[in-house]
């Protein structure tokens, strides 16, 4: 046994108080198991209790949920939204104007259905007949308006499948400005969330129309039919429309954190239905996915060599913007890649397709674009072209 000198013991037991007030400082540490990474859960689409439904993201396009979407239907005075994109078109291009005045025909006067009241003989200008249009679904304004733009309804139904046909509307034919029962006189879900789409894209002064809950016309004030203006701060448009054979229908848009989602619901049993129906294709749009912008037009995602041109490489973007709606927490296993063709050679015109965007999730394709040179390329003088062919040919032999 060896005993300490007494020297020995003053240096063992300040060691001993050292390590004590070091262990008592130490900070605790509290180790957290780490938890495997938890997947996406997306619960199977609500039931939803229509003839025809839709439910698509108005940036991406993406369609979230339908069922008989292409089903070419009686669409009522969802029949209107053409009738009022009409008519922001030509206003658009100048050839009527909002303040113009209207005369009121004996034949828009007598028109039944729901009404915006307007008086034989009088003059109304097209921005309140618009409103009454879209705010109390007037087929006495949507006949005026007609006849005021077109001659004639039967004119202006041609004009509508002109601008149906335009829009890639392809199960819709209309044979009148209001959609009162008529033979022949159809639409689909589908092709109804298209034409929302523009309207909201192409008009957006005025497709704020849409979320007016009142006008008040001829001293008598109506509401817009659209219960879900009421009951959720979100939606902003945009037509209810009924008849016996439609059924009660619904078109609603709704903007919620920068995302914007439009439904369709054609055929439901009544105005609480259609109303109820709708809110279950916004919630569960809104609360299981999101959507992304992802590239914008016109800007350069690459410079790609250019062979016998004036310059030496040419710039590749997008014609239009790119957005992607996806399952929510997704966002990081997007990827994209550029398809570039293999042998670009001058002249090349601004707008040229040259190759494709794709961007994926789990191999899955969701969203593909063409890519487009963004400036012309002059072809180069004769010995820029013939050294480029000099370098192609010996590129070729050893390749």
């Amino acid at each position: 046994m060896t005993i300490l000198k007494p020297r020995y013991w003053l240096t063992f037991v300040l060691c001993c108080v050292t390590s004590l007030q070091v262990y008592a400082q130490a900070p605790t540490v509290n180790r957290v198991p780490t938890l495997p990474a938890q997947p996406v859960i997306i619960p199977a689409p609500p039931e939803i209790a229509a003839s025809s439904y839709i439910l698509i993201d108005a940036d991406s396009g993406r369609v979230i949920m339908e069922k008989n979407a292409d089903q070419p239907l009686p669409p009522a005075s969802l029949t209107k939204m053409m009738t009022s994109y009409v008519v922001e078109y030509e206003a658009g291009r100048g050839k009527i104007k909002y303040s113009d005045p209207v005369r009121i025909s004996v034949n828009a006067w007598r028109t039944g259905g729901s009404k915006m009241f307007v008086r034989e003989g009088t003059m109304v200008s097209v921005e309140n007949l618009l409103k009454g249009i879209i705010i109390q679904s007037g087929n006495d304004a949507s006949v005026a308006i007609a006849e005021h733009i077109a001659g004639s309804e039967s004119a202006f139904a041609d004009i509508m499948n002109q601008h149906a046909k335009l829009l890639g509307m392809t199960n819709t034919h209309f044979v009148n400005a209001t959609g009162l029962p008529a033979e022949n006189h159809y639409t689909s879900a589908r092709d109804l969330a298209i034409l929302a789409k523009a309207l909201i894209q192409h008009f957006p002064e005025q497709y704020k129309l849409y979320s007016e809950k009142y006008f008040t016309w001829n001293d008598i004030r109506q509401p817009n039919r659209n219960l879900l203006l009421w009951r959720d701060s979100t939606v902003d448009g945009l037509k209810t429309g009924h008849t016996d054979e439609a059924g009660y229908c619904l078109v609603a848009s709704a903007l919620r954190d920068g995302m914007r989602l439009i439904s369709v619901v054609l055929g439901t049993s009544s105005e609480e239905a259609r109303a109820r129906e709708t809110q279950k294709l916004l919630s569960y749009g809104f609360r299981y996915f999101e959507t992304h912008p992802l590239y914008t037009a016109g800007t350069s995602l690459q410079d790609a060599r250019v062979w016998k041109g004036t310059v030496d490489t040419v710039a590749l973007g997008l014609a239009e913007p790119v957005a992607v709606t996806i399952p929510r927490g997704q966002k990081d296993k997007l990827q994209a890649t550029l398809e570039i063709d293999s042998l670009l050679q001058a002249p090349l015109t601004q707008g040229q397709v040259l190759g494709q965007l794709k961007v994926t999730l789990d191999d899955e394709v969701v969203a593909e674009r063409p890519l487009i040179a963004l400036q012309s390329v002059e072809e180069g003088g004769f010995f820029k072209r013939l050294w480029d062919s000099i370098i192609l040919f010996f590129k070729g032999l050893f390749a």
